[in-house]
């Protein structure tokens, strides 16, 4: 064991007591998140908060959590770091093919909270199908409701999804009036950040660990944020959350926006720029001088103003911190997988205000046409890289049919309301803005479209 590095030892309170929480996506974020708050809780005494936890896709992990009875090693990076135990999640299903004992978990009696970690593009009525069909279960059993917390990055997370879950059950109207009378969906802001498991990360468990742990490890910073609104099915949850860190709130918005836009909005410009610049990771894009001035200009003069968490600035530059932890190795084009799905919910709001002040915001403007760019799937130095994403075949298409064509490309692509809404898809002036950004990019580069927009910034102040 590598004694430079510390391990925090496997609690030692009763696992396999009936679980009190499902959680449907089994992602290294909830692993290192939701699950640790709720390890925390089981490691105070109270052991309500284990985790029946529900693969949605990933058959791999499940499997693998399976052979280690559910723990996993989370390995918290910093200048300091330190392998930690996880127990919380006790048992696993997959959905795809155990679909009757994830509806028997959600109706199990011991059962209080539902909680989701599935991404932005999973939010479909054959999600709701699943949700509806345990609470349909709950209902005939006479137990109490749930409560249901989202944590997506999705504005007004629990108001989406309750209404998500409403329309499935509408052909039952006794059905949907107890899920409002019983069950609670509150919104919430969740932020941590959490890389895909390398094959660094599995060399450094297994020098540390021993090889049991290779399979299932995951890596994170040491800062988190749960932000939730105050609305449970139980109240006092609301007073147990706090104990172990978690902010409840009456009111999430602020927190919500100031995280989509500025953690959020920034990875995904860092992303889009950063894999066409041939920069891999978010720390060797900002260790670049030019391209972290111009992070920190996108933040402060278009992404933060007018948000109303009143800490934002002092959030705005503990990201740029976080931004800068080597140790994490964050893949730029990880973070730019599924981009279409995330750009209405990162961008757009902004966009829209600042077009409503009279100003197209150049810095986004860059990064929106970066994303156009990025996908022809081949960066600046002529490497080609797969672009992920559910639209991926479609908008590859339509950026090859622009290729070398700026003007055309732009009102291709930032035509899509269903991307930009409707005021950046339909703003002459923004898609001239993204336009004029596309050709810097393709005349001059990455580092060098930087470098031209901040020297014209300070042209501007003089």
């Amino acid at each position: 064991m590598n004694s430079a590095v510390q391990v925090i030892p496997r609690g030692s309170y009763d696992r396999h007591r009936a679980a009190g929480v499902v959680h449907l996506g089994l992602g290294a974020f909830h692993r290192c998140h939701q699950a640790m708050v709720f390890e925390a809780l089981l490691r105070a005494g109270d052991l309500r908060w284990g985790v029946v936890g529900v693969g949605m896709r990933n058959d791999v992990l499940v499997n693998a959590l399976r052979k280690h009875d559910g723990w996993y090693p989370v390995l918290v990076e910093s200048d300091t770091s330190a392998w930690y135990w996880v127990g919380a999640v006790n048992q696993t299903l997959m959905a795809t093919t155990e679909s009757g004992r994830v509806t028997a978990a959600i109706a199990a009696p011991t059962t209080r909270w539902l909680t989701l970690s599935v991404t932005e593009k999973a939010y479909t009525p054959h999600l709701a199908t699943l949700i509806v069909e345990g609470l349909t279960a709950r209902r005939a059993k006479g137990l109490p409701g749930l409560t249901i917390a989202s944590c997506d990055n999705l504005r007004d997370n629990g108001d989406c999804l309750k209404s998500l879950c409403l329309n499935v059950a509408s052909y039952d109207p006794a059905l949907s009036q107890w899920i409002v009378e019983h069950c609670r969906f509150p919104n919430s802001m969740v932020d941590r950040i959490v890389p895909a498991a390398s094959a660094t990360l599995k060399a450094k468990a297994l020098i540390d660990l021993g090889t049991l742990a290779i399979d299932t490890a995951v890596s994170t910073e040491p800062y988190w944020e749960w932000v939730i609104q105050d609305h449970f099915q139980d109240p006092n949850d609301a007073q147990v959350l706090r104990q172990v860190g978690v902010q409840v709130v009456a009111d999430v918005r602020p927190f919500e926006d100031a995280k989509l836009g500025l953690l959020n909005g920034t990875h995904s410009a860092i992303a889009c720029l950063g894999v066409l610049a041939g920069w891999q990771t978010v720390d060797a894009f900002v260790q670049q001088p030019v391209a972290c001035e111009w992070l920190e200009r996108l933040m402060f003069q278009e992404l933060g103003p007018g948000l109303i968490r009143p800490d934002w600035k002092a959030y705005a530059n503990s990201l740029l911190t976080r931004f800068k932890n080597p140790a994490l190795a964050h893949s730029t084009l990880q973070i730019a997988g599924d981009s279409s799905q995330k750009i209405r919910q990162r961008w757009a709001p902004v966009i829209s205000l600042r077009l409503a002040e009279g100003a197209p915001p150049r810095y986004l403007a860059l990064a929106s046409a970066a994303w156009m760019r990025y996908l022809l799937g081949v960066d600046e130095q002529g490497a080609q890289f797969t672009v992920q994403d559910p639209l991926a075949k479609q908008l590859h298409t339509i950026a090859e049919v622009a290729r070398g064509d700026a003007d055309k490309t732009v009102q291709m692509l930032g035509r899509m309301a269903s991307i930009w809404g409707p005021d950046a898809s339909q703003d002459e002036f923004w898609l001239e803005a993204v336009a004029q950004a596309y050709r810097e990019l393709e005349t001059h580069g990455v580092a060098s479209a930087m470098q031209r927009m901040l020297d014209l910034d300070a042209v501007s102040y003089i």
